[in-house]
């Protein structure tokens, strides 16, 4: 479906394709931002960077010869004036559920092709809600390019392509690696948010750890709980299975603590705890560096069954979740702007191939094992 791999991409590859085109990276100055600057500007690409505020963009703009936008993606006007010239976004800035409604408002009226590297669940699911104006405007809605959700989400596709008539499914990932401050921040408001599951087609709420499931993996048996993560929207558009549960390992210690949840966590979306949240996240962790990104890998993993019992398992190694959202990124850049289908809202799987994470760096084939009905 590619013409090359990422990989495989030169200088001259990306110049050709996005001649006489524009591309807009906005949260440029964001720590995974600045991480796609600067790897687009590695593969000859000069996407025009933008954020709010210009002491943070104009330096990385100046070291990469970029030319740069100050505007907030929160202001409808200033967001139509500055897209009204532009062919694809990659929207970087988060947090998320705050700002998505307005740029995509903004997207439609200039008809611009938007991409980011959301997990949100809640924002998943607005983003969708403008598939009907974005199929008329022609434009694709692509939500979910990076670590969240690429690799679960191909995961999904191709379990339901082994097993059609799936009624359950199954998903999870475990991460080797330091988070950014921006990522723990998201995790505080799915926390915030609360978790769910996917029954009978319905988001369900459910109390933070005590859906409990021991799986085997690759890396040994593991005790999972339920997390309110991104696919329990994006595998849902998919495949359309109506079953649907995300997981993540836990020691006893995560899981007493997640327990305790349930009597506070309507607090944490007080704005006053939530601000000294942030500034206690943005204290306390650091960015990963370049050697701790190369030394880190991500593990996924999915399962599938059906009403006869027939399970199907599929599993996948990635590289560090920063590295492989910028490759991500740029694979579904690649995609856009080599683009001539139609417009509306896609899963990463449904634009580019249930098979397009195997075309990122340091990600291996998924690999498929069967379990026949006892």
């Amino acid at each position: 479906m590619f013409r090359k791999s990422l990989e495989q991409l030169s200088h001259s590859d990306f110049k050709e394709l996005l001649s006489g085109r524009k591309c807009l990276l906005y949260g440029a100055n964001g720590y995974t931002g600045t991480l796609v600057a600067r790897k687009a500007h590695a593969l000859g690409l000069s996407p025009i960077l933008a954020g709010r505020q210009e002491q943070f963009i104009m330096p990385l703009a100046t070291e990469l010869g970029c030319s740069y936008r100050i505007f907030n993606i929160l202001n409808g006007d200033e967001a139509n004036e500055q897209l009204n010239d532009i062919d694809v976004l990659i929207n970087c800035a988060g947090p998320f559920p705050p700002n998505t409604t307005t740029l995509l408002e903004s997207c439609l009226a200039n008809a611009v092709h938007y991409l980011d590297i959301n997990g949100d669940l809640t924002t998943l699911v607005n983003v969708q809600r403008f598939h009907s104006q974005a199929q008329k405007t022609g434009i694709v809605l692509c939500p979910g390019v990076g670590f969240d959700v690429i690799p679960t989400d191909c995961i999904a596709a191709t379990l339901k392509h082994a097993l059609p008539d799936a009624t359950s499914l199954s998903l999870g990932f475990e991460v080797h690696g330091k988070l950014s401050p921006g990522s723990v921040k998201a995790l505080y408001n799915a926390v915030a948010n609360g978790c769910q599951i996917r029954q009978n087609g319905l988001l369900i709420p459910i109390p933070f750890g005590y859906h409990i499931r021991h799986i085997d993996t690759k890396q040994g048996k593991k005790v999972t709980t339920a997390i309110p993560w991104g696919d329990l929207a994006s595998a849902f558009f998919s495949t359309q299975i109506a079953n649907i549960e995300c997981l993540y390992p836990v020691n006893a210690t995560h899981l007493t603590w997640l327990k305790r949840l349930r009597w506070f966590r309507g607090l944490l979306k007080f704005p006053w705890l939530k601000k000294l949240a942030y500034l206690y996240i943005s204290s306390r962790f650091q960015i990963p560096n370049h050697i701790e990104r190369k030394q880190s890998v991500t593990y996924f993993w999915g399962e599938v069954k059906n009403s006869s019992g027939m399970i199907k398992r599929a599993s996948l190694e990635a590289a560090d979740g920063y590295d492989l959202t910028v490759a991500g990124v740029l694979l579904a850049l690649q995609f856009l702007l080599n683009y001539a289908g139609e417009g509306g809202y896609f899963t990463p799987s449904q634009l580019m191939g249930r098979n397009c994470v195997e075309s990122l760096p340091n990600t291996s084939n998924i690999r498929i094992t069967t379990q026949s009905p006892s």
